[in-house]
């Protein structure tokens, strides 16, 4: 007997709307349960984020498959903003697929970690579980306001080791083109890491990655919600209104600016990052009578 056809979908960013910024742990237990909650009454829920597979399994994966998700689910990965992606199952992840093609040079990634060793080691550490983007990210005994002198500094040498091999890099405004006159990668700084990037990644290739693997398995909910918090998060609903679905955008960060859309934000009061998160996810289980 076929599945009934849901009345919702997520596309979730994971660091902020549902692990903690600070402890970088899903710390609000109500959002494990109605998670599996959720996924148990066939919504197709998709993890689209800058994190790694290794943090995704770690910090996502583990609690949720302690807690008992369910043997029939719909539930995807998409990692580093769409160069890996994969699979999660009652068992755990599936196979992981990286693509190769946006990955930075060896020489690249060898040049920033000896950047990172030698000169930022005691605010910011080198991210080894990454396979095709570089990220460093805030040392959890670092304080916050010191790591984002040191980020910022960071930032402005990561430009000049890129350039100095010959890439080509955005950051923010600046452009430095390659010897065929393109600009491949990018410097994305967030509130607790930098991304150095292919250009062609983003939560917006993450949304249409996970939709097409949820049209594999059956029809697609008409109605969809982001989560995120940052202004990069937009993409995902983005890409869903402009493939004509019912979407709302969660902002679980409104103080950094809402963005100006033709589709509904929401903000759920004066709460933030996984409280926000984990409120917006008990609505839509009492919504749904799943409780």
């Amino acid at each position: 007997m076929p599945e009934p056809l849901s009345p919702l979908g997520l596309l979730l960013d994971v660091d902020g709307p549902i692990a903690s910024p600070v402890t970088r742990t899903i710390a609000t237990p109500s959002i494990i349960t109605d998670l599996i909650t959720l996924a148990g009454a066939n919504v197709p829920i998709a993890f689209v984020t800058g994190r790694s597979v290794a943090f995704i399994r770690e910090q996502v994966v583990v609690p949720l498959r302690a807690a008992g998700l369910p043997e029939t689910m719909r539930m995807y990965g998409v990692c580093e903003k769409g160069a890996v992606w994969f699979p999660i199952t009652a068992d755990g992840i599936g196979e992981v697929v990286v693509d190769d093609s946006v990955a930075l040079p060896p020489a690249a990634v060898d040049a920033l970690r000896r950047l990172v060793a030698d000169r930022f080691a005691d605010t910011m550490f080198f991210d080894e579980t990454k396979q095709a983007m570089v990220s460093v990210e805030q040392r959890t005994d670092a304080d916050h306001a010191v790591y984002q002198e040191a980020a910022a500094e960071f930032n402005e040498a990561a430009f000049s080791v890129l350039t100095g091999l010959g890439l080509g890099v955005r950051f923010g405004n600046r452009v430095a083109v390659d010897a065929d006159g393109a600009v491949p990668f990018r410097i994305d700084p967030t509130i607790i890491s930098t991304d150095i990037e292919s250009v062609t990644l983003d939560k917006d290739r993450g949304a249409e990655r996970a939709l097409a693997f949820f049209a594999e398995s059956g029809p697609l909910p008409s109605v969809w919600r982001s989560l995120g918090d940052s202004r990069s998060d937009y993409l995902m609903a983005d890409h869903l209104h402009a493939a004509g679905y019912d979407v709302s955008h969660v902002d679980v960060r409104p103080a950094y600016g809402i963005l100006d859309r033709p589709y509904p934000i929401i903000v759920e009061g004066d709460l933030i990052h996984d409280e926000a998160g984990a409120q917006f996810l008990g609505f839509w289980v009492d919504k749904l009578g799943l409780r």
